[in-house]
């Protein structure tokens, strides 16, 4: 069981060659398992976190709705903005600069086989970041991310999360707005979500810019503690 964790930090990066990438470190993860019940053999699979901040995009989890997209093609392009229909779970949302997103592809038989529990520790850790900042924030019932404002009259998410996994495989994974330009998801219903707003770290602070760097760093810490995981920084493959 292998419980160490490889960082890659990928910088700015297109969305669709991220995804390529994924899928490329994804499969390769799957080709163990599979070699190994075939061969019965007890190789070790590896288990990955990546971090990226992508330019303007929009994308669509296969369960959404197209319709909750309100650009045509001629307007994203003025927005310059692209758009993905993709492999995981939840509906639309956006990605763009100023948003710490993070792909944890993790074998979870290395952890635990729950993909709720996986769900929740991710919430769990950004609930854990926030609440550094001063910031309480929490779960919605029915409703995978992160949010501020439950319950009150101004209810909006601040971090956004879409998996999928295989063989108990994960990828894709959360979105948490730090210093976005929140005017781009004025563009869609986020997440398929009526009547609820979007946020930031740094509008929620007050302030103009927070040190995306120390957000990604109490992320990793608060990671490896509720994964019980060894984080260990790496070069990209």
């Amino acid at each position: 069981m292998n419980k160490q964790v490889k960082l890659i930090d990928l910088g700015e990066k297109d969305y669709k060659d991220t995804w390529d990438y994924q899928e490329e470190i994804f499969q390769s993860i799957l080709d163990v398992k599979i070699r190994n019940r075939r061969e019965e053999r007890t190789d070790d699979t590896d288990n990955y976190l990546l971090f990226v901040e992508h330019p303007h995009v929009y994308t669509l989890g296969k369960s959404g709705d197209a319709h909750n997209m309100l650009l045509n093609d001629e307007q994203l392009k003025a927005k310059g903005a692209t758009f993905y229909k993709i492999n995981r779970g939840g509906d639309i949302t956006y990605h763009g600069p100023g948003q710490v997103v993070g792909y944890p592809i993790l074998d979870l038989e290395n952890f635990f086989t729950d993909i709720h529990k996986y769900l929740r520790l991710l919430e769990e850790t950004i609930i854990l970041v926030l609440q550094d900042y001063g910031i309480e924030s929490g779960r919605s019932e029915g409703e995978t991310g992160v949010w501020l404002g439950v319950g009150t009259a101004f209810p909006r998410k601040i971090c956004a999360m879409g998996v999928r996994a295989s063989r108990w495989v994960t990828m894709h994974g959360f979105a948490l707005n730090v210093n976005s330009d929140l005017g781009y998801f004025d563009n869609i219903i986020p997440c398929g979500i009526r009547g609820k707003g979007v946020t930031s770290l740094n509008v929620e602070l007050g302030v103009e810019y927070v040190d995306e760097d120390e957000v990604r760093a109490k992320i990793i810490k608060y990671f490896s503690e509720l994964f019980e995981a060894e984080v260990i920084a790496q070069q990209a493959i």
